[in-house]
C-alpha cells in the first residue's frame, strides 16, 4: 500500500492499476481501501466522501511510489462501499475511481476560462479583468496583449495576480504538479479541509480561506471574522449580518456550493423571528483580498452588514475605506455594486430590498499600498472578476 493524493484529498491506493487508451485519450482505474483503527472513523468517513466528491474534477495527482504516473487527470467516476462494525471498533471504505489522464506537467497547460460579463453595478464602472493562477505558477499566456502583475504574499508564499487582462482571452499557464494546490480557496470544518460540496459544515466550526482572506463564524460580539494576511500575520476584523435591525448572532446551517481551488461558495442561513430566513452566501477567489457575499431575506427590508468595533470610514461612493491606517498599518475596506448608504459603525446598508450584494477587506500597507491593492484597485477588482474554471489542454 502507498500514499496517493488526488487534489486535496489523501488515499492509500493498492499496487496495481488498470489503464487504457480510448477514442478521447488515456484512462486509468483505481482501488483501494482505507481502514479503521488505522485511520479514526472520523477520517474514514471524510474518505468516503472525499472520494464521491471528486467526481467531475481537474486534480492533480501525485503517487508515493508511481511518480512517473504523476499528473492532472479528470475524475470521470466513482464508488465507494462503507462497512461499519461498531461492537468490534472496525469500519472501512472500499473506493474504486475512473481517470482521464491529461498529461505530466510537462506537456499540459491549465486554461483558466474565464467567461461572461463584468458585475452589472449602478455606478458606471468597467471593473478589472484579472486573474491569479496558483502559487508557482509558470508562462502564463494571455495572446499579443501582456498582462500586468503584482505579487501578493499568501500563507502558501507568493502568489501572481495577472491584471488588465484582454477581453475574450482565457490564460494558459504551467504548473508543477506538487504546486497546483498551493493559494486554493478552502473550506475546513472541524479541523479538516473538505473535498467536493456533498459533506457536511459544522454551522459553528468552518473557515473559508485562500491565504489572504480567512472568514470563520463568531458565536459572540459579531456574525463573522475577517481576517488579512499582512504582515505574515492574520489581521482580524468582526462584522456584523444585520436584517432589519437585528444581527444574526449565530448562523443555523452552512452549506457548500462550489468547492474549486479557483473558486469557493459557502452559503450560511439564519431563521428570523416569527418567521422566514437569512441567507448569505460567501464567496472566496484565488489570489483575491476580499470575500464576496450575497445576503438574502424573504419580504423586502433593511440589510447591513458592518463593523462590530466601529471604524470612521470614507464614504467614496461605490466602495468605503478607512480614513487613517489601523494599528497594523493597513486600511479595512468594504463595497457594493449597488448603491447603499454608509452605516455609522463603518459599513453598508440598504433599505427596502431584499438582497445585498457586498465585498469585505482590507488595503495591505494603507496609504503606502502597492497599485492592485489600493482601495479603488480591489473595488475595480471586484466589479470585473468572473466566473472561471479550470480545464487542462496538451502543449
Amino acid at each position: 500500500m502507498s500514499d496517493l493524493m488526488l487534489g486535496r484529498l489523501l488515499l492509500r491506493e493498492t499496487f496495481a492499476l488498470s489503464e487504457g487508451v480510448g477514442r478521447d485519450g488515456r484512462t486509468m482505474s483505481l482501488q483501494g481501501k482505507e481502514v479503521t483503527p488505522l485511520i479514526s472513523r472520523d477520517e474514514l468517513v471524510e474518505r468516503h466522501e472525499g472520494v464521491l466528491g471528486l467526481v467531475g474534477s481537474l486534480v492533480s495527482a501525485r503517487w508515493e511510489e508511481k511518480a512517473e504516473r504523476d499528473g492532472y487527470y479528470t475524475i470521470t467516476d466513482a464508488s465507494a462501499d462503507y462497512t461499519d462494525r461498531f461492537a468490534q471498533r472496525l469500519g472501512w471504505v472500499t473506493w474504486k475511481l475512473a481517470l482521464a489522464r491529461h498529461g505530466g506537467d510537462g506537456d499540459v497547460d491549465l486554461e483558466s476560462r474565464l467567461t461572461g460579463a463584468v458585475r452589472a453595478n449602478d455606478f458606471s464602472l468597467s471593473g478589472e479583468r484579472w486573474h491569479a493562477p496558483a502559487v508557482g505558477a509558470y508562462a502564463v499566456h494571455t495572446g499579443s496583449t501582456l498582462p500586468s502583475t503584482m505579487t501578493r504574499a499568501t500563507t502558501d508564499g507568493a502568489i501572481t495576480v495577472y491584471r488588465g487582462l484582454p477581453a475574450g482571452v482565457s490564460p494558459r499557464w504551467g504548473c508543477a504538479v506538487g504546486d497546483y494546490m498551493r493559494g486554493r480557496a478552502r473550506i475546513m470544518s472541524v479541523g479538516s479541509e473538505r473535498v467536493g460540496t456533498g459533506y457536511r459544515v459544522d454551522a459553528s466550526d468552518w473557515e473559508l480561506s485562500n491565504g489572504l482572506v480567512r472568514v470563520r463564524p463568531l458565536l459572540a460580539d459579531g456574525s463573522l471574522e475577517v481576517a488579512s494576511f499582512t504582515g505574515g500575520v492574520w489581521r482580524i476584523k468582526r462584522w456584523w449580518v444585520d436584517v432589519g435591525g437585528t444581527p444574526v448572532a449565530r448562523w443555523e446551517s452552512a452549506t457548500i456550493l462550489r468547492n474549486d481551488p479557483e473558486q469557493a461558495i459557502l452559503r450560511l442561513v439564519e431563521h428570523r423571528s416569527p418567521v422566514g430566513r437569512t441567507v448569505l452566501d460567501l464567496t472566496l477567489r484565488r489570489g483575491s483580498r476580499c470575500v464576496e457575499g450575497y445576503l438574502q431575506r424573504g419580504d423586502a427590508g433593511t440589510l447591513s452588514v458592518y463593523l462590530a468595533a466601529a471604524e470612521t470610514l470614507t464614504n467614496s461612493t461605490s466602495y468605503l475605506v478607512r480614513s487613517s491606517d489601523d494599528a497594523d498599518g493597513n486600511r479595512v475596506t468594504a463595497g457594493s455594486a449597488r448603491s447603499y448608504t454608509a452605516h455609522a459603525n463603518g459599513g453598508l446598508s440598504k433599505a427596502s430590498v431584499t438582497a445585498l450584494d457586498f465585498y469585505l477587506g482590507t488595503v495591505a500597507g494603507g496609504s503606502s499600498a502597492v497599485s492592485g491593492d489600493a482601495a479603488t484597485d480591489l473595488r475595480n477588482q471586484y466589479i470585473g472578476a468572473l466566473p472561471e474554471t479550470t480545464g487542462a489542454v496538451r502543449r
